[in-house]
């Protein structure tokens, strides 16, 4: 097969970019060794969001600058006004909370919120708020930024492009996975791929190979012979509860941090579940789990004062960000492409930055002079599950604060 692009990773940077591809008549196919958008992309908090933890200094900066304009372009696509439509993408909420502590670096955070976002926080009063932040002693705000459902997303653009995604053997020995030919120069000449199920065998001849797998890029780049450490990964440690609780989306503001980032989602049992991130989440990164939830406990008692929690379970997970390598460690400030012959590594940096790195990789993939879309039987990727519906240990916590096993179940 003669082809203008091949992808290799199906989270959210992939697909966006095959439905750009597809929706400009070019001949693409998407690679994925496991289920589609397992890693960051499910693991994420589908949060649109317009720059609001980049402006609490009261700065605009590059970041903010980058994402400040995604909202209304998904907004356009959720409601089926922008390409592509999103109409079958579940919204879990059509704005988000903001909420200060009592604390002088809370009240600052929340003055810098408001500056340079396109959406403007909307200051509420008691009778306004969610019953849930009612006792909170600082201020409450509203922003609308939607928070969509990861898994829903993942589907709505998988379903329109099944037959232009196929499951590969994932690349666990020299002789496992992708077999790539490459000229003198390093530009990728054809691929070779075996279908992990019936073992049937594909040659392509892609124009451009473009990587979008996250953190599979590293291990993608070596087996090409290019930089392994031209990508950095940046790890979070989230926390999960479940149980009786409120539906709540939102942040609270601690000076120039998000302190905790909840969301919120139902399980396939019809519990509710929070998925907690924000700085707790990065502290989390040195603490071990029952270490972490007791932590989590704290904060949440502190920042939601009056919250139950006595019915909730709790379990976390890990996850890296994959990123482009920056100097001293910092992160990037909007998408990140690196060039190398007729390969392209990309990370978007953020999910909300999808369709702005699919956007400018629809400009430097180059086109096949034979380019062709045949029909294929091949084996094709399911979406992944959210983290609460695989199978992981869930806690308690007792009275002295203290995580006890409590079950080893899928919700």
């Amino acid at each position: 097969m003669q082809l203008d692009a091949v992808i290799f990773g199906g989270g959210a940077a992939g697909l966006w970019l095959l439905d750009e591809l597809t929706r400009q008549g070019r001949c693409a196919l998407l690679l994925e060794t496991g289920a589609l958008g397992s890693g960051q992309t499910i693991a994420s908090q589908g949060i649109i969001h317009g720059g609001l933890k980049y402006t609490l200094q009261g700065l605009l900066t590059r970041s903010a600058q980058s994402i400040r304009d995604m909202p209304a372009l998904w907004q356009d696509c959720l409601t089926g006004q922008r390409k592509p439509h999103l109409v079958n993408t579940k919204v879990r909420s059509e704005c988000c909370y903001l909420w200060r502590t009592d604390s002088v670096s809370s009240r600052l955070g929340m003055i810098g919120a408001k500056v340079g976002l396109r959406t403007a926080s909307e200051s509420l009063s008691i009778a306004e708020c969610p019953d849930v932040l009612k006792n909170c002693p600082g201020s409450v705000s509203r922003i609308n930024e939607q928070v969509i459902s990861p898994r829903s997303f993942l589907n709505d653009l998988a379903e329109r492009h099944r037959d232009r995604i196929l499951k590969i053997e994932p690349m666990i020995g020299d002789g496992d996975g992708p077999q790539f030919e490459q000229d003198e120069t390093g530009r990728v000449t054809s691929l070779r791929l075996r279908d992990p199920q019936s073992g049937a065998e594909l040659e392509l001849q892609p124009a451009t190979v473009v990587l979008t797998a996250g953190a599979g890029n590293g291990l993608l780049r070596r087996r090409l012979g290019l930089d392994e450490q031209a990508m950095q990964r940046r790890p979070l440690h989230m926390v999960l509860c479940r149980g009786r609780l409120p539906v709540l989306n939102g942040h609270c503001v601690d000076g120039a941090k998000t302190r905790l980032t909840i969301t919120s989602d139902v399980d396939s049992t019809g519990r509710v579940v929070w998925q907690i991130g924000g700085q707790l989440s990065e502290d989390g990164v040195a603490l071990d789990e029952p270490e972490l939830l007791a932590h989590a406990k704290r904060e949440l008692e502190a920042v939601i004062p009056g919250l139950d929690l006595s019915a909730v379970e709790w379990s976390t997970y890990r996850v890296d960000r994959a990123e482009r390598t920056m100097p001293q460690g910092k992160r990037p400030e909007t998408v990140q492409i690196l060039e190398d012959a007729n390969i392209l590594t990309a990370w978007p940096t953020k999910l909300v930055l999808a369709p702005v790195l699919a956007e400018t990789l629809c400009e430097r993939i180059e086109q096949h002079p034979q380019a062709s879309q045949p029909e294929l039987e091949w084996s094709r990727p399911a979406v992944a599950e959210p983290p609460w519906e695989t199978e992981r240990a869930w806690y308690g916590i007792d009275e002295n604060g203290i995580a006890k096993h409590n079950s080893r179940s899928a919700a």
